[in-house]
C-alpha cells in the first residue's frame, strides 16, 4: 500500500470505501462481443451493475446476427434495464457508410458509437470491460467520484497479479518502456502526461459528457492510448486523475497472431505515435527503436526483482523475448483512422439509435428480449 502522487492526482484504494458519486446522473459502456455471452467474468460484471444502479447502462454489441438473439435473451435476465446498442447491426453499417465511417473498426469504434449515444442524455460517462472476474460494486463510484470534485477524466489502474505471475505484459514491457524512451529523446509534456498513468492500457475510465463528445477515438485497440492523448489537449494535467482499482483478473492473450498482443502492440504504437505527431514531434524511429529495448532490458530486470521479491514465478527470457518482438511495432503511424469527435460527426447519436433499433428488430426474440431506449 502507498499514497505516493504523480503529475495527475491519484487516488488511493487506502480504506476499501465507496466514495460519494454521481452514479444516477451517469451512463456506464459496458463493449462485449458474443465470446463474452454468459461467460463467468461478464455475468459477474452485469450482476454487480444492477447493484452499482447507474442512470443508464448501454452495452455496446459486435457480434455476428445469429448470436444477437441469444445474447440479448441473456442480458434480459440481470434485473435492470440495459440498453443494447448492436454496433455492427446492417442499418448501423449502412449509416456509417454513407457518412463516410465505414473505415476499420473493432472495439474503439463500439465505443465511440457508444459515447456519442450516452453523452447526449447523461452528465457522466464511464467506459469499462466485461472480462474483470474481480470486478467489484466499488469500480463505478470511484470511477466517478473525482468528476464530482471537479476533475473532467479519470482513469483506472490496478495489478494484474494471477496464478502467482505477472500480467499487463502489452502495458508492462511495451508500452511502459517505450514512453521511457521517448521521455528520455523528446522533451514534451505529453510524454510526462502518459507516464504518470499507472497502466495506460486499462479499458476503465470516466469522463465529463463534454469531454466524450470531444474525443476522436481511434477505431480498434489504439483506443486507449489514443484517448489519453486526446484528453491530454482537453483536460491536461489539473484536469485528470487516476484512481486504484485495486487487483484486477482478465482474460489472457497469446503474444504472436494478429489477434495475439504482437498484433495489438502494432496498433496501441500508431495511437502512440500519432499522438506525437500530431504535436508535430519529428520521431527517429531506429533510435527509438534502439533505446526502447534498452529501457525494456531494464524494466525486465526490476520485473524480475519484483516478482522474486513477492514469491512469484518469473520467465525473464519470455519477457525479453516479447520486448524484442514487441520492438518490430515501432514505427510510422501510417493514415490517420481516427473517427471524429461527436462535436464534428457527420451523424447525429440519435441517428445511431434509430440504425441500431432497426437492426435489432430483424432479430427474432422469443423471450422479449431488452430495447434500445431513445
Amino acid at each position: 500500500m502507498e499514497y505516493v502522487q504523480e503529475r495527475i492526482a491519484t487516488l488511493h484504494d487506502l480504506t476499501e470505501a465507496r466514495p460519494d458519486a454521481p452514479t444516477g446522473r451517469s451512463a456506464v459502456v459496458v463493449p462485449m462481443t458474443d465470446r463474452e455471452y454468459a461467460g463467468r467474468a461478464a455475468e459477474r460484471v452485469l450482476s454487480t451493475l444492477a447493484d452499482v444502479d447507474p442512470g443508464r447502462v448501454i452495452v455496446a454489441l459486435r457480434a455476428p446476427p445469429e448470436r444477437v438473439g441469444p445474447f440479448r435473451e441473456w442480458l434480459g435476465e440481470f434485473g435492470f434495464d440495459a440498453d443494447l446498442l448492436w454496433c455492427n447491426g446492417p442499418a448501423v453499417e449502412t449509416l456509417l457508410a454513407d457518412r463516410g465511417l465505414d473505415g476499420e473498426h473493432g472495439k474503439g469504434r463500439d465505443v465511440w458509437l457508444a459515447l456519442g449515444v450516452a453523452a447526449a442524455d447523461s452528465e457522466y460517462v464511464v467506459v469499462h470491460d466485461a472480462d474483470a472476474e474481480s470486478y467489484a460494486p466499488t469500480h463505478v463510484p470511484r470511477l466517478l467520484a473525482p468528476l464530482d470534485e471537479g476533475y473532467s477524466f479519470s482513469k483506472g489502474y490496478y495489478a494484474r497479479v494471477e496464478n502467482d505471475r505477472l500480467y499487463g505484459r502489452l502495458y508492462r514491457l511495451f508500452v511502459a518502456p517505450l514512453v521511457r524512451a521517448l521521455g528520455d529523446a523528446y522533451d514534451d509534456p505529453v510524454l510526462d502526461y502518459l507516464g504518470a498513468f499507472r497502466y495506460a492500457l486499462a479499458g476503465e475510465f470516466a469522463a465529463t459528457a463534454e469531454l466524450a463528445r470531444s474525443l476522436r477515438a481511434q477505431p480498434g485497440w489504439g483506443l486507449e492510448v489514443g484517448t489519453l492523448g486526446e484528453t491530454f489537449e482537453y483536460a491536461g494535467f489539473d484536469g485528470t486523475a487516476q484512481v486504484d482499482l485495486g487487483t484486477h483478473e482478465h482474460d489472457h492473450r497469446a503474444v504472436s497472431g494478429a489477434a495475439g498482443l504482437s498484433g495489438m502492440a502494432e496498433y496501441v504504437g500508431a495511437a502512440l505515435f500519432r499522438i506525437l505527431d500530431d504535436r508535430g514531434i519529428e520521431v527517429d524511429y531506429d533510435a527509438v527503436r534502439e533505446a526502447y529495448r534498452e529501457a525494456g532490458a531494464a524494466m525486465v530486470d526490476q520485473y524480475a526483482a519484483d516478482a522474486a521479491f513477492n514469491d512469484l514465478a518469473f520467465d525473464r527470457t519470455a519477457e525479453r523475448e516479447q520486448v524484442q518482438t514487441y520492438a518490430e511495432a515501432i514505427g510510422e503511424p501510417g493514415p490517420d483512422r481516427r473517427l471524429p469527435a461527436w462535436t464534428d460527426a457527420p451523424l447525429s447519436p440519435a441517428e445511431v439509435v434509430d440504425a441500431a433499433e432497426r437492426s435489432l428488430a430483424s432479430i427474432p426474440d422469443s423471450a422479449g428480449g431488452v430495447a434500445l431506449d431513445d
